[in-house]
C-alpha cells in the first residue's frame, strides 16, 4: 500500500479528470470519487422539482436534503440520488446548461464540500473535481491539475457524445467549454485554479495512459 493516501485531482471540463482519476484509483487499490457528479444530480434534482435556479437559499436547503450515493461500477459511477437511480440524466442539456449556476452558489458548495471530506476521511481515495485542491482536500498528499486547450478538450467530448470530431460539431462544443470555463473560473465561490502546490500537467497530445503514468510517477517519488 502506498503511502500516499489522498489525490486530488482538478482541471476544467472534459479535462480528463475523470477517465484518469477512475483508471489511477483502478492501479492503485483506491476509491475514486467525481464531485461533478453530486453537484449534476442536486441540478438534476432543482430542474425537476422547479426550484428557481436564482434562488440560492432554496438551492442550498435542496442541497442539505438530497441523499446522494455513488458507487463505482465497472461500467462507470452509479448515482442514487433519494434512492433513485439518476445516472442516464446527469448529463441532460438541461443540467449542462445549468450546474455551473448549481455549483456557484456558496450554500450548495458547503453543504456538499462536507459530504465530500466525509466520503474522503477513511483515505485511499482519488478525488477529481474542480476545487479538490484548493477547498476540499486542501492537505491532500499529491495535488494535479489537468490542463489542455479549449479546441482539444472540445474534439474529446465530441468524440465522447456523438462519436463525431466534424468542425462544426466541435466548435459548438467549444463555444460551450469557453463559457463553462469563464463561469467556473470567475465564481466567488471556490473558483477554478490550480492550487498553488499542484502539479500542473498539460494534456494535449498525450494519451490517457500517459497521464495516468505521469500522475503515478508522482506517487511513486512520495512513496
Amino acid at each position: 500500500m502506498p503511502k500516499v493516501s489522498i489525490i486530488a485531482i482538478d482541471g476544467p471540463a472534459a479535462s480528463g479528470k475523470t477517465v484518469v482519476g477512475r483508471l489511477l484509483s483502478s492501479q492503485l487499490g483506491f476509491q475514486f470519487l467525481d464531485t461533478g457528479l453530486m453537484y449534476r444530480a442536486v441540478t438534476l434534482v432543482a430542474i425537476q422539482q422547479s426550484t428557481p435556479l436564482s434562488n440560492d437559499a432554496a438551492l442550498t436547503t435542496l442541497a442539505a436534503k438530497t441523499q446522494i450515493a455513488i458507487t463505482d461500477t465497472p461500467d462507470g459511477a452509479r448515482v442514487l440520488v433519494n434512492n433513485h437511480d439518476v445516472t442516464g440524466s446527469l448529463r441532460d442539456p438541461e443540467v449542462e446548461a445549468a450546474v455551473s449556476r448549481t455549483s456557484a452558489v456558496a450554500g450548495v458548495r458547503a453543504v456538499l464540500v462536507a459530504k465530500q471530506r466525509e466520503m474522503a476521511a477513511a483515505g485511499s481515495i482519488v478525488m477529481a473535481g474542480r476545487d479538490i485542491g484548493t477547498v476540499v482536500l486542501a492537505d491532500a498528499d499529491i495535488k494535479v491539475y489537468l490542463e489542455a486547450s479549449a479546441e482539444e478538450r472540445a474534439k474529446r467530448r465530441g468524440l465522447e457524445k456523438s462519436g463525431t470530431d466534424d468542425k462544426e460539431s466541435v466548435g459548438a462544443v467549444q463555444k460551450d467549454l469557453e463559457a463553462r470555463d469563464k463561469q467556473d473560473s470567475q465564481r466567488a465561490s471556490s473558483p477554478l485554479r490550480p492550487a498553488d502546490d499542484a502539479h500542473i500537467i498539460q494534456t494535449d497530445g498525450l494519451s490517457i495512459e500517459q497521464v495516468v503514468a505521469k500522475i503515478a510517477q508522482l506517487v511513486a517519488a512520495r512513496s
